[in-house]
């Protein structure tokens, strides 16, 4: 959509799709990367919990897994054991799972979104968001508690004696991340601003009986803002003022063409050396793969059946938008320290492509090699990039399986923390 929304729709993506037997899939040998916790298949992705679910899968060479960007210790040592739990952390897809997903990639591409429907969901995006929180309220999700642990940012800025600190949610939807905040805040100086692109949501947040008895003491309110409106701030904020920005599944819900904007509002409502804490789908979720027929808007870009939009990144996308250069087209997993990279783990990103067979029933040839990191940069949007340091970037994967149905399901996100220059 075109601006802050912060979760993903009632379907997201996953219910949009009958998922294939995917029981004869082998899993790769986990890799020590940076893995996401796995939502419940409707509605949106939960957060990364860092105590195992099996205990005897922790990680031999040390204690269960808490700190930030870690994504939890539950590691499949044994392809055998892969349906003794509901979840894996830092599980990546086998070559199988890779060939059904490029598939569905060329499949997608070769029945896209009609040109008046893409008009429909492209010209007014707030329709769909409204209707939205109309059905949904804030029953939809839950609170994002987790949110605390993968940035201590937020303890810090809510701890007694803090001082005075402003934070701005982008996409605060029905309050699942501002209230939670808010409950933990003792810090007298602290003070909450949730947006968002639908009306309807900041009439659900102003409803809580929470929210009325903290704005009447000045320490939170919720705003109307279209991030994707150039040059603008949401009321009652100022440039320069924010020491926080927190972005979670909202920079999804743009188009490509308006990240510039959206990111030069960020920046512009930053102080210097404030933090961007963002998550959000990466490239080749199981939300993504499993979209069919008649959803596809434009590369990795989609239109769910409730009628709001979601974009899947790669990591090197994230590094451009927000540093102005893409680095490298292998996902990484680092920290920095005074812009120098202290900790890295890298895994090679293995170009997607499926068998070269051809079924006789086919009407249309479809295209199954999927483009280049130098194509895909290519087609980058233009705009005014950069501002930002990456301080931690991570890739949250993790496998949930179906052990009823012997069913695996691979889930992607993207997570970081970003700080203006």
């Amino acid at each position: 959509m075109l601006s802050v929304d912060s979760a993903p729709a009632p379907e997201a993506a996953v219910n949009d799709q009958q998922l294939p037997d995917l029981r004869k899939l082998t899993v790769s040998e986990p890799t020590p990367v940076t893995v996401e916790t796995i939502p419940a298949i409707s509605g949106e992705p939960p957060a990364p919990t860092a105590a195992p679910i099996a205990t005897a899968h922790v990680h031999p060479d040390g204690p269960k897994v808490s700190a930030p960007f870690q994504f939890g210790s539950r590691l499949l040592l044994s392809e055998d054991e892969v349906f003794t739990f509901n979840a894996w952390d830092h599980v990546e897809t086998d070559p199988a799972y890779k060939a059904y997903s490029a598939a569905q990639y060329a499949s997608q591409r070769s029945k896209p979104v009609s040109a008046s429907d893409k008009k429909r969901f492209m010209s007014d995006p707030a329709k769909w968001w409204d209707l939205f929180y109309k059905n949904n309220k804030e029953n939809f999700f839950k609170d994002r508690k987790w949110l605390q642990q993968e940035f201590p940012i937020l303890a810090e800025a809510t701890r007694e004696g803090a001082g005075d600190v402003v934070m701005v949610e982008l996409g605060c939807g029905a309050g699942n991340t501002l209230f939670p905040v808010l409950k933990q805040n003792v810090n007298e100086g602290f003070r909450i601003v949730g947006c968002d692109f639908s009306a309807k949501a900041v009439e659900v947040v102003r409803a809580q009986p929470l929210y009325k008895e903290h704005v009447e003491r000045g320490r939170v309110r919720a705003e109307v803002y279209d991030l994707s409106e150039p040059d603008t701030l949401p009321v009652g904020v100022e440039e320069g003022t924010v020491d926080v920005v927190i972005m979670v599944f909202v920079f999804s819900a743009l188009a490509p063409e308006q990240w510039s904007a959206a990111l030069g509002n960020v920046r512009r409502m930053l102080k210097k050396g404030g933090k961007v804490l963002f998550r959000d789908y990466g490239r080749g979720d199981l939300a993504q793969v499993r979209f069919k027929a008649g959803r596809y808007l434009d590369e990795n870009f989609y239109v769910r059946g409730d009628g709001t939009r979601v974009y899947f990144f790669e990591q090197w996308e994230l590094r451009k938008i927000f540093t102005g250069e893409a680095g490298e087209t292998e996902e990484v997993n680092y920290k920095t320290e005074n812009g120098e990279i202290k900790e890295r783990e890298k895994k090679p990103v293995v170009e997607e492509q499926v068998p070269q067979e051809e079924e006789e029933t086919q009407e249309e040839p479809i295209t199954t090699v999927e483009k280049t990191k130098e194509e895909q940069q290519q087609t980058f949007p233009e705009g005014d990039f950069g501002g930002f340091v990456a301080r931690e970037m991570g890739v949250d994967r993790r496998l949930l399986v179906n052990r009823k149905r012997q069913l695996k399901m691979y889930r992607c996100w993207m997570q970081a923390v970003f700080e203006k220059l």
